[in-house]
């Protein structure tokens, strides 16, 4: 007989997320991607100035604390034509890679981890055989049996106090773990050592953006930071040798603790290769331009849709084939709810008066998340890390493919396996090598460019209103931790007429269309194995697996469509 369960909330994310699944003889035959909060950011930006996007877009989240000003300045970029200087291309990419790296080692450790790592079984280990474990995968300093002896007896002593915060509601002992009790102390040292790199990582945002959360110096045109050796107000030799210093920081973490754990804890949990597939269609806008310029033949990760699986052909992306439906969606569209509208002509208006929390049971027959539901040509679409490794992979990336084909070689497996939730979580970790070891490179060439005195870093041309068309229309694109970000603006007589987003949660998250077609969520769970219901472990997997930040994803609106709260800052 089938059973209905609910999570919710899902913890561990940004936001507020509810799944509802239904389940026949042990498996998920049904579900539901739900989200309960709400946003608004579009309404507010309406009749702005155009330069000024960025600083409202960037607080729709405070975990992807850049990525929102990058593609709201990208798209009053592409509406009025301007291209940025090479250092401004160069400093974004340090800063956007830096988001990215911190970004998931935290999801690796502090989101997702528990879901294969069971704490309570660390304790059980022995720290000799755990620094054995630890050496015999990695020359990471930190492996001695005195260091893990010592993370035991801070684990026992928290764990005495009956005060577990954050892990208080696990499923521990659950069925599901497999990991020996060695590798699950092993996991939980690097997840304390992991709070201590991600902070010091971040400390890059800092330097060339001013501040974290939220960097004050992106710029329509470039960026408000400038390159001189001979300043101290600026980007010089000791600031880039403190770069420096935190990128081979981010590096050496990645590569001796991120991807060792990854594969460790991978090697125990190869069934979950088969489990998670989803809708099998990728979307990657492209990112990380390695020229100015060039379009999206210059990115490092390159631009392209996958269908089907089918890793034999990379189809081109074509931003006007985006739309987004919103009739399974608490929104109402002027025309009818039935078609979906491109980025450009989109609406958020809201006139729902149907059942709001509490509520037992979503109506899953009608209206049931605060998420719109996007559409490549009406097919659902995965962003994200697999998405950009598949793309890239498929499209012959010779950096890609090895990193791939090292990961892959040590687990026994074919590429196949990618498409999957186990591939999606192994993708982000390869994500970051790359992007890492990457990074280097970019800050090498923005010092060549000190040294050749080329310190231009924005570019004036068009600055001034005065100057731009009385109509504009631009698309701004960004490959966030969380995938695919599109942000789409229409600008009349200097101010802002519309603006829409289109995030990465909000492919993934969203809930059936007009055409009934589940959203990647949704689609990614069926036929996942649940052991008990009334602890499901491995749905928590899967939803992990995407990194859900609903608070991107959702508009926020009163019932009336008003404005809720207004804050003066004095």
């Amino acid at each position: 007989m089938a059973q209905k369960i609910v999570v919710d909330p899902i913890t561990r994310i940004e936001g507020h997320l509810r799944i509802e699944a239904k389940i026949e003889n042990g498996r998920i035959v049904d579900a539901w991607s739900s989200s309960t909060a709400f946003r608004g950011i579009e309404t507010i930006l309406k009749g702005r100035d155009p330069r000024d996007a960025h600083h409202f877009t960037q607080r729709f989240c405070g975990v992807c604390t850049t990525v929102h000003s990058m593609a709201s300045i990208r798209c009053v970029e592409d509406a009025l034509k301007i291209q940025i200087p090479d250092n401004a291309r160069l400093i974004r990419n340090l800063i956007m890679a830096a988001q990215n790296v911190q970004d998931h080692i935290i999801h690796f450790y502090h989101l997702h981890a528990l879901d294969w790592v069971d704490i309570v079984s660390a304790l059980e280990a022995d720290p000799a055989a755990t620094s054995k474990l630890a050496q015999s995968i990695s020359d990471y300093p930190k492996s001695s049996t005195d260091y893990f002896r010592g993370i035991q007896e801070r684990v026992k002593a928290f764990a005495g106090t009956g005060r577990l915060g954050p892990f208080q509601n696990a499923y521990w002992g659950h069925s599901a773990y497999k990991l020996p009790p060695e590798a699950n102390l092993m996991a939980v040292a690097h997840y304390l050592e992991a709070l201590d790199i991600q902070r010091e990582i971040i400390k890059i945002h800092a330097i060339l953006g001013s501040k974290n959360p939220h960097p004050q110096t992106f710029l329509v045109g470039g960026m408000a930071i400038p390159v001189d050796p001979d300043s101290q107000n600026a980007i010089n030799a000791d600031r880039i040798a403190q770069l420096r210093r935190l990128f081979r920081l981010a590096r050496t973490f990645t590569e001796q603790v991120y991807i060792p754990d990854l594969l460790a804890v991978a090697s125990f949990y190869t069934d979950w290769a088969g489990i998670g597939a989803g809708v099998g269609n990728y979307l990657c806008f492209g990112d990380f331009p390695l020229y100015e310029g060039g379009g999206k033949e210059s990115y490092y990760f390159p631009q392209g849709i996958i269908l089907g699986r089918d890793l034999s052909r990379v189809l081109p992306v074509d931003q006007q084939k985006i739309t987004e439906y919103v009739s399974r969606s608490w929104y109402t569209y002027a025309g009818g709810d039935a078609r979906g509208l491109h980025p450009w002509q989109g609406e958020t208006s809201h006139r729902y008066t149907g059942p709001k929390p509490p509520y037992e049971w979503l109506d899953t027959d009608a209206k049931y998340s605060w998420v719109k539901a996007p559409r490549y040509e009406d097919q659902p679409m995965e962003v994200g890390p697999l998405a950009r490794i598949l793309v890239a992979y498929a499209s012959g990336h010779q950096e890609v493919q090895a990193v791939a084909h090292f990961a892959l070689n040590k687990l026994g497996v074919g590429p196949e396996v990618l498409f999957s939730t186990l591939g999606r979580t192994a993708a982000r970790g390869l994500e970051t090598l790359l992007l890492a070891q990457k990074a280097e490179t970019w800050l090498d060439q923005l010092t060549d460019n000190m040294g050749r005195g080329i310190y231009e870093v924005h570019n004036g041309e068009k600055w001034d209103p005065a100057s731009w068309p009385r109509e504009a229309q631009g698309f701004g694109y960004h490959e966030a931790p969380r995938g695919a970000l599109g942000h789409w603006i229409r600008i009349e007589r200097g101010a802002i007429a519309n603006f829409q987003a289109v995030v990465p949660s909000t492919w993934n998250a969203g809930p059936r269309c007009a055409n009934n077609h589940r959203g990647p969520y949704e689609e990614a769970l069926i036929g996942t194995p649940v052991a008990d219901e009334k602890q499901p472990l491995e749905i928590l997997r899967t939803i992990h697996s995407f990194d859900p930040c609903l608070a991107c994803a959702v508009h926020v609106l009163d019932a009336k469509g008003n404005e809720i709260i207004r804050v003066k800052a004095l």
